[in-house]
């Protein structure tokens, strides 16, 4: 029986955790005086956190530690489970200056718990809850390997101390493994921190601060491209464009709720004039004002009022991930006062603009995005809004939606915001990992909380819903994930410039800015490279900077109305009349919509 256990398939993340514990043996064993903290499976594979002291950690030495791990492995080592009183384990680990992982027991002290489990792997043992494999030997060679070093603040709070992370990749099998690291290799080269910088996109500063990015004229185009697309398509569907500003009072998200729930990502208050005021960390208490400015009957519902708002969040320094996690960013953002007749169309009406959206932007259902139904718990009043009943109407309502449409979806408990539940699209990046880029809720909450009001068909005040949306999200989330998803290698209309005038010579400088001059007024974005590099030189900038069309203009072209034209991924030239170029780039630029 202990035999059939023994080889018995378990499940990876079980394995994983396991391999953090080896790992953690074999720091252990190489550097003794470390201070361990956590070690948990990850997507992938998992992690350990350490305080190394004065020792320092490079690739060589990660060399050492994957091979003590191999070492450790190949002896079948088992993995044995104790139980004792926390205050056993508290006093053992301060008297072993375990400082983290005290802190940890004495947490868990706090909250009520006894007892704690250990489990000790050959002469190695850690504080756990498991589960762990039963032997080293359901660890298959070539399965694993450590990966890369980071920094990581002790439970995510920078005002902590530093801990050294090391990573590991664990999967059933050396080919599974094998063929992950050749996604990774080519996710690398789509990784938008990397193609940002190298296409002069985007730039972040420590002087200006973290997570807030700084966009060059060339990120510039696609932002507002961008923007100008989803302003003008909402305003083709019924919504209300407006302006708010990126402060208020403190009271205001008291009023709405937000601040409770959600302050420790808000920045800090500012007084002004004895009062309080803060940096928005959205604009759905501001739209609320603008609807009760004046009087709605039903006749007038559904109101849709939208905004491209710049919103302010604290996020942790660890959490912050180029483009996708900032601290300051624009959200297409709308929310519409309905009657509750009118919620599930409006959600609908909301998905398929969203649908729509990121059709024209390239990305396809059920490959690049899916659905999740994100739901609220009713037990927990601390931190969901307490009405079963709307709790049940709004989530059946989202349900309802989803069945009706072809994407795949799933649910996931506890993921709803404070006042009702939501649908979510979740993008997943080069990476494989998911975000959540756009998002549908039904809000039953702000309402109440507001006074929102319309007369209905009898005369009478009544009480409407309200559903937020995000048509393309953030705009700074949406670019990173076009800059991946195209590798840098834009469409036509999103492309920061849209053709090259590579001049031959000196003398075919004047031509090319004549020629660029006719495609702006066009519409076609365009640059002239007149500098003294070689052509060949100037063909290969402008095929690194991925441009959609290069004209290498030389006296031909100069004393001719034909253009010698190179598409971006082919190395042949077309010969076009340039009339027939700029008719055909225009049609272009017209065909995305």
């Amino acid at each position: 029986m202990a035999e059939k256990i023994l080889k018995e398939e378990v499940d990876i993340s079980i394995k994983r955790h396991s391999l953090s514990h080896v790992l953690a043996y074999a720091i252990r064993e190489l550097y003794p005086n470390v201070k361990l903290a956590i070690g948990p499976a990850i997507d992938n594979g998992f992690y350990y956190d350490l305080d190394l002291g004065d020792a320092k950690i490079g690739e060589t030495e990660l060399k050492e530690i994957e091979k003590k791990m191999a070492y450790f492995i190949k002896q079948n080592l088992k993995f044995e489970k104790s139980e004792i009183s926390i205050a056993e384990a508290i006093k053992r680990e301060e008297g072993q200056g375990e400082i983290y992982k005290a802190e940890i027991l004495n947490d868990l002290k706090a909250q009520g718990e006894t007892v704690v489990s250990y489990y000790q792997v050959g002469s190695f043992q850690d504080l756990c809850r498991g589960p762990h494999i039963v032997n080293t030997n359901q660890i298959k060679p070539g399965s694993y390997r450590l990966d890369k070093l980071a920094g990581a603040y002790w439970r995510g709070d920078e005002k902590n101390q530093m801990l050294t992370r090391i990573y590991g990749l664990a999967f059933e099998t050396r080919e599974e493994l094998d063929d992950y690291l050749k996604m990774v290799a080519e996710a690398e080269k789509r990784d938008h921190r990397k193609l940002g910088k190298e296409l002069n996109l985007f730039i972040f500063s420590d002087l200006v601060g973290k997570g807030l990015p700084l966009w060059t004229e060339k990120g510039s185009v696609i932002r507002r491209e961008l923007e100008r697309f989803i302003v003008d398509e909402e305003i083709k569907r019924g919504y209300r464009h407006v302006y708010t500003p990126d402060i208020a009072r403190l009271e205001l998200y008291k009023t709405s709720g937000h601040y409770p729930y959600y302050k420790d990502s808000m920045y800090a208050p500012i007084k002004i004039d004895e009062d309080e005021f803060m940096l928005r960390p959205m604009t759905c208490p501001h739209h609320f004002e603008l609807y009760k400015s004046k009087q709605h009957s039903y006749r007038d519902m559904p109101v849709r009022i939208a905004e491209l708002a710049k919103l302010y969040r604290y996020e942790q320094s660890g959490e912050l991930t180029g483009l996708i996690r900032v601290r300051n960013f624009c959200l297409a953002d709308a929310h519409i006062v309905a009657r509750l007749d009118q919620a599930e169309d409006e959600i609908n009406r909301a998905l398929d603009l969203i649908e729509y959206a990121v059709k024209v932007l390239g990305f396809e259902a059920n490959k690049d995005y899916r659905y999740r139904l994100s739901l609220g718990d009713r037990s927990d009043e601390a931190k969901y809004y307490k009405d079963d009943a709307a709790w049940e109407n709004a989530e059946a309502a989202l349900r309802n939606v989803l069945k009706g449409r072809a994407v795949d979806s799933y649910e996931a408990a506890g993921e709803a915001a404070f006042y009702g539940p939501k649908i979510d699209i979740q993008m997943k990046n080069v990476f494989g990992k998911e975000d959540t880029a756009f998002t549908v809720q039904y809000d039953f909450v702000m309402p109440k909380r507001f006074n929102l009001e319309y007369t209905n068909e009898d005369g009478k005040a009544e009480e409407p819903i309200v559903i937020h949306r995000s048509s393309i999200g953030a705009i700074e989330r949406i670019i990173a994930f076009i800059i991946e998803k195209y590798a840098g290698a834009f469409p036509l209309w999103l492309s920061p410039v849209q053709v090259q005038l590579i001049a031959v010579g000196e003398s075919h400088v004047a031509h090319c800015q004549k020629l660029a001059e006719e495609l702006r007024v066009s519409g076609i974005r365009s640059e002239v490279d007149g500098s003294d590099l070689t052509v060949g030189n100037k063909i290969r900038k402008a095929v690194n900077e991925k441009i959609p069309y290069m004209l290498v203009i030389g006296d031909k072209e100069v004393d001719s109305s034909s253009l010698s034209v190179r598409v971006r991924g082919s190395q042949d030239t077309v010969e076009y009349q340039k009339d027939a170029f700029i008719q055909k780039l225009v049609a272009d630029l017209k065909s995305y919509l």
